[in-house]
């Protein structure tokens, strides 16, 4: 039997393969993200927005995080990011909630990272914003809607509560910090709540941006592997098909 129809289908097969192993990856890592994605109630959590520039053309500019007014948090403090102006946004809450005692009317209502002008997050890049949130209400879960601006003015609204992403597999996920609640099979769950935040938060903070930072290094390697072993399958194909017949 000839060997080309075989050979050109083994590369078909392997460049199949290769673009199914990397784009897998990078599908699930697309989303705007919390992480850690636990907390304790009654703690300060430390919590980490991951955000990926999809956009081939655009860098993100802007990302808006609302939060919750129904179980609102007292305090939100906010790590600066080089480049980036963070500001917490707070108002008063649409009806007033009985929090330890005290009725609560005003509260933070949303967290907004600004990019300085000629600052964005570019094609096949990411960024950590870093805060603190508590005292972490006694809940279920806490659905963290954020919205990402693009510097051509696009916006993504990443808003679908896990109930509604259930039901529907396209739409936009938000952000989903679990408390009582246990994350979906899949999802990593990693608590770095504390009793209060201090100097200590800020620690948590750096080294939970480094985490990030090593699984996003973790992934171009992974890639970078599959690519490496594609190519190597290939030429060796190659090289088997240009070996000359015997007798």
């Amino acid at each position: 039997m000839s060997r080309s129809p075989f050979l050109r289908r083994a590369l078909v097969g392997l460049a199949a393969g290769a673009v199914l192993a990397i784009g897998v990856p990078l599908a699930a890592s697309a989303h705007v993200t919390v992480n850690p994605n636990t907390a304790t109630p009654g703690s300060y959590a430390t919590v980490n927005f991951r955000v990926p520039t999809e956009s081939e053309t655009a860098s993100t500019v802007k990302l808006e995080v609302s939060l919750p007014t129904d179980t609102p948090l007292s305090a939100v403090l906010v790590q600066p990011v080089p480049g980036w102006t963070a500001t917490v946004e707070k108002g008063a809450l649409p009806a007033p909630v009985e929090a330890n005692g005290n009725t609560v009317t005003d509260a933070p209502l949303k967290i907004v990272w600004q990019a300085d002008p000629g600052v964005g997050i570019g094609q096949d890049q990411f960024q950590v914003f870093s805060a603190v949130l508590g005292p972490v209400p006694d809940v279920g879960h806490l659905v963290l809607p954020a919205v990402q601006t693009y510097s051509d003015g696009s916006v993504v609204d990443w808003a679908a509560t896990p109930d509604q992403v259930a039901a529907d597999s396209s739409l936009e996920p938000a952000p989903v910090l679990y408390v009582n609640d246990t994350p979906p099979t899949g999802e990593h769950s990693h608590s770095t709540a504390s009793a209060a935040p201090s100097s200590a938060d800020h620690d948590m903070d750096a080294t939970a941006s480094g985490s990030s930072s090593d699984s996003g290094t973790a992934l171009g390697l992974s890639i970078a592997a599959l690519v490496v072993a594609a190519i190597g399958a290939v030429l060796g194909a190659l090289a088997f098909a240009r070996r000359p017949k015997r007798g």
